[in-house]
């Protein structure tokens, strides 16, 4: 799993500072009631393999009770941080659970062109377009092709994190009148506002150890969104659209415009590159404020000095990153995921992938917090916190959905030159320049 992920799957223990406090009597009792009979499989074993563990092991086990009760069936889940290792040496050794999670689509890509999983089969991509927000983008992550070339179905996608997040003190808004910008442009111009008013806009910081610069590279994915199409995007993410493409020079420069702006950046442009991306949000409640806002995932409040009760006691709120109006581009979202595949055939591991189209699956993690989902049909009550619901409803809402770019290119581009040379923008490199290093190194491993 890669850094910038481990970050968001690493802090789901911030739910105990986000969600209601208690959990309810019987998990199972969720808003909706499953809409048919899954089958009776008594004594079946239905093995998971995946990568979560601690609280998010708990909820999916949880989760799993409720198809246990359901259907008789027996779920055994192992989780390790050695996931990926591991299930790569199990599938090739015929040694397959019936289902494995996967954090990285890429990897999943990689089994199915193995021979590894099993398509899905029962109509389940047309009913993920139809129920998901995005239901298309999500369809399209979990398609792959076989070794022959030929494109299926293969990935569902459940337990979704959100990245197109701005955080802000409702009271610094209150008292300096500032409306939430719903448009990029009425977000430029409330940065432009707060530096009239004598404010700075923004807290940015990119320094984290041998992982400095994916904060950057972050803003550039969800901006990229928000400047050129989506099938622009893909095609960058494989390199189809060239690193120093004019698409990509666009977007780069107008996060320069946010982040290489003295007056819009707390410490001035050059604070960027050695600001831990830990402590950039801190601003937002120093006295007085350093910052008015703070775009960042939705795990960034566990850095908040009170670790996230700010969240919960209203000190802190958050609001969706808009797109520009003028591209007419709808609502993006960019964010991660897990995949859920079927590595080994049973009646009733069909009947799981059936049970995770039902609300009530979703909804009986969401009661225990440190989840979201595009499930249009899972009832928002169920969450167990109104931040979380708030970012629930983005994902529903969303037009398109793409996960996190650095993620899926070669990890000597995503996790090596987009962030070493995003660094050194950050540093005052110009964007050309930038671009074409990328594209450069890029070009060394083809």
């Amino acid at each position: 799993m890669t850094y910038k992920n481990k970050l968001l799957v690493s802090v789901a223990a911030l739910g105990t500072s986000l969600i209601a406090s208690g959990a309810m009597a019987d998990v199972c009792d969720t808003p909706n009631a499953l809409s048919g009979d899954l089958g009776s499989f008594d004594g079946e074993v239905v093995t998971v393999m995946g990568s979560m563990q601690g609280r998010d092991e708990e909820n999916l086990l949880a989760m799993a009770s409720c198809f246990e009760q359901a259907t008789g069936a027996v779920v055994k889940y192992s989780g390790s941080r050695d996931f990926a290792a591991l299930i790569v040496a199990d599938l090739r050794s015929n040694n397959a659970p019936n289902i494995a999670i996967f954090p990285q689509p890429g990897l999943a890509g990689d089994m199915a062109k193995e021979g590894h999983l099993v398509p899905l089969g029962g109509g389940s991509a047309e009913w993920m377009a139809a129920n998901y927000g995005a239901g298309q983008s999500w369809v399209d992550l979990g398609t792959y092709a076989d070794a022959s070339g030929a494109k299926d179905f293969y990935g569902f996608a459940f337990k979704q994190d959100l990245k197109s997040l701005v955080w802000y003190s409702p009271e610094q808004f209150e008292d300096n009148g500032y409306d939430i910008p719903t448009t990029m442009e009425e977000l430029i111009a409330l940065s432009d506002q707060m530096v009239a008013d004598g404010n700075t806009p923004w807290c940015i910081g990119v320094e984290s150890g041998n992982a400095t610069g994916w904060t950057a590279t972050d803003w550039m994915e969800d901006l990229m969104l928000r400047t050129t199409t989506p099938e622009n995007y893909d095609r960058w993410v494989s390199n189809d659209l060239a690193f120093n493409s004019a698409e990509v020079l666009k977007a780069m420069e107008v996060y320069g415009q946010f982040s290489r702006n003295d007056d819009y950046v707390a410490g001035g442009a050059s604070s960027v590159a050695t600001t831990f991306f830990g402590d950039a949000p801190k601003g937002l409640f120093s006295s007085p404020a350093a910052c008015m806002m703070h775009r960042q995932a939705s795990f960034i409040p566990a850095f908040f000095p009170k670790e996230g009760e700010e969240v919960s006691n209203g000190e802190a709120d958050f609001f969706y990153f808009p797109p520009f109006a003028s591209m007419d581009l709808g609502n993006p979202v960019l964010g991660a995921g897990t995949l859920w595949t079927m590595t080994k055939e049973s009646d009733a591991t069909k009947a799981f992938f059936e049970y995770l189209k039902e609300a009530k699956a979703h909804e009986v993690w969401m009661g225990q917090g440190s989840f979201l989902t595009a499930h249009k049909g899972a009832s928002l009550d169920a969450y167990a916190s109104d931040a979380q619901r708030k970012q629930g409803e983005i994902l529903t809402s969303a037009t398109t959905f793409r996960f996190d770019a650095s993620d899926l290119m070669p990890g000597a581009i995503g996790a090596g030159a987009f962030w070493s040379e995003m660094t050194a923008f950050a540093n005052g490199q110009d964007a050309q320049t930038t671009a074409d290093n990328i594209q450069a190194a890029w070009d060394a491993i083809k």
